[in-house]
């Protein structure tokens, strides 16, 4: 019996290929963001995994200007939506309105809202109330928007990148533990050093702002995409994925200490999920057809630190969720012994 084609022909090639494009949209965004190497990457592993990206910083960090310039390398419809105590589920979705025509005729005709693009910006997300929070759900899980009783579908791709402000919390509805979970990375963008800094300056205080160019468009981003759910994860790589995932539950045998003392529950499943697409994206720009149980290790952190909900002693000590995972890392081996 003759063995089963790869449904992947010249894997190497289309390696080298993408490794080449996502150093493309790398080099074109780093125009505009400065600094934030793992950020930029951060947001392409998980547009080519097909998620959603929870951007956490205080203001004026270049939130906005990274999922704009995101939109614009890509070459795909961009929309904003910013997100107030005020704004209504059909602000984002769009509603049905009733349309009189000339000869008095009236009939339903239902307006897209915002949500129908291909990169959405969730401007401080936890500023609308969950009723609103929750709009965004099925678009994120689904993608679909049902209005009234007919389900539309988006068109492919749909990348949603929400932020919000960890150190304002008047006025916001914290997001659900079932909402964050919709989110395949939380990134964390920190404050850039003096060097950063003065490149900043000089790019955004000066007569000559930088210009991006689209370097990919929407039919090799779908391509792409497809190329990432056929790189293939050996079994122990794997295993050592849910191995790090059993230990974040502090009722689980193999936690470590630290888990069991200031973690009140861990990762769902779709915390695996989340390590395994995107280590594959990993593998991928790191020029390689396969999967390493350092890419797990490099996927773990922005997949499993929105998903390890600390008890309060670990909130009173200011414990982080990537303390935790430092520590599952080191206690946890590649191999069982």
């Amino acid at each position: 019996m003759a063995p089963e084609k790869s449904p992947v022909s010249n894997p190497e090639e289309q390696v080298q290929e993408f490794q080449k494009d996502c150093g493309r949209i790398r080099e074109e965004i780093g125009k505009m963001i400065v600094g934030n190497r793992d950020i930029i990457d951060g947001a392409i592993m998980v547009m080519m995994a097909g998620g959603n990206v929870l951007l956490e910083g205080v203001p004026g960090l270049g939130k906005t200007m990274l999922v704009r310039t995101l939109s614009q390398v890509l070459g795909l419809d961009f929309s904003r939506i910013q997100f107030t105590p005020d704004l209504m589920p059909s602000d984002i979705l769009g509603a049905t309105i009733i349309v009189e025509e000339e000869d008095g005729s009236k009939h339903f005709r239902f307006e897209k809202g915002p949500i129908f693009s291909h990169i959405i910006l969730a401007d401080e997300i936890n500023r609308a109330t969950p009723k609103t929070q929750s709009a965004m759900l099925e678009a994120m899980q689904e993608r679909s928007v049902t209005v009234g009783n007919t389900t539309h579908k988006l068109d492919p791709p749909v990348f949603v990148l929400a932020t919000q402000n960890p150190l304002e919390m008047e006025g916001t509805y914290p997001l659900p533990e079932a909402q964050l979970d919709r989110f395949l990375f939380k990134l964390t963008i920190r404050f850039p050093d003096l060097d950063d800094l003065h490149t900043i300056m000089d790019r955004t205080t000066q007569a000559d702002t930088p210009e991006v160019e689209r370097v990919v468009d929407r039919d090799r981003i779908l391509a792409m995409r497809t190329l990432v759910r056929h790189v293939p994860v050996a079994r122990h790589v794997q295993d050592y994925a849910l191995r790090i995932l059993q230990a974040t539950h502090p009722d689980h045998p193999n936690a470590p200490e630290m888990t069991k003392r200031y973690a009140r529950f861990g990762s769902s499943p779709r915390g695996a999920q989340a390590i395994l697409s995107t280590a594959r994206v990993h593998a991928l720009m790191d020029g390689r057809f396969n999967v390493s149980c350092e890419d797990v290790r490099h996927t773990a952190v922005p997949a499993l630190r929105h998903r390890i909900i600390l008890n309060f002693e670990g909130e009173a000590e200011g414990i982080e969720a990537d303390q935790i995972l430092d520590a599952i890392f080191e206690e946890t081996p590649e191999s069982k012994s």
